[in-house]
Order: C-alpha cells, then structure tokens, then sequence
C-alpha cells in the first residue's frame, strides 16, 4: 500500500467515526445552563451565542495556523539517515 492509500483510509475511517457518534455525547447536559438559558430574554440568548463564538474562534484559529507553521516548518527540521553534512555518528 502507498502513503496515499493509508491516508484516505484513515481519513474514511475518521468521517465514519464522527458521523457514528451521536451528538448528544458531545454535550455537558448541564441542567443549569439549560435552565438559565430556557428562562433567558433575546438579549441574553444573544450574548450566549455570542460568548461561545468568541470562546471558539480563537483557539480554532491558533490551531490551524499552528498547523500551517508545522507544516511549513517540517522540511527545514528533517534530516536523512546518511546524511554527509552532518559528521556525527548516533
């Protein structure tokens, strides 16, 4: 098998196993929340929907540029096994 067939498999594999876990599994259920958020106004609703985002698009964000600088970075870091320049011997 090449690189790039274990790849899709494994990406498969992944978009099958989060599309098979049920949603209510990713969720805290707290009855708090629910209750205040229930009994809330427009306004409060709002400001909810507005604290998650701001909880949620910053650490997305640093992920994926973390990701891209990985990437990026990968080539300048990797080495071979018989390099000539080095000069050390593990």
């Amino acid at each position: 098998m090449t690189m790039r067939t274990l790849r899709l498999i494994a990406l498969g594999l992944l978009a099958f196993a989060m599309l098979a876990i049920p949603l209510p599994a990713f969720s805290q259920s707290c009855a708090l929340c629910y209750t205040q958020a229930a009994s809330a106004g427009a306004r409060m609703i709002q400001a909810l929907r507005s604290g998650i985002l701001i909880l949620i698009i910053p650490p997305t964000l640093g992920t994926i540029g973390m990701i891209f600088l990985v990437h990026h970075k990968r080539n300048q870091v990797r080495r071979t096994e018989y390099s000539d320049e080095s000069g050390q011997d593990w």
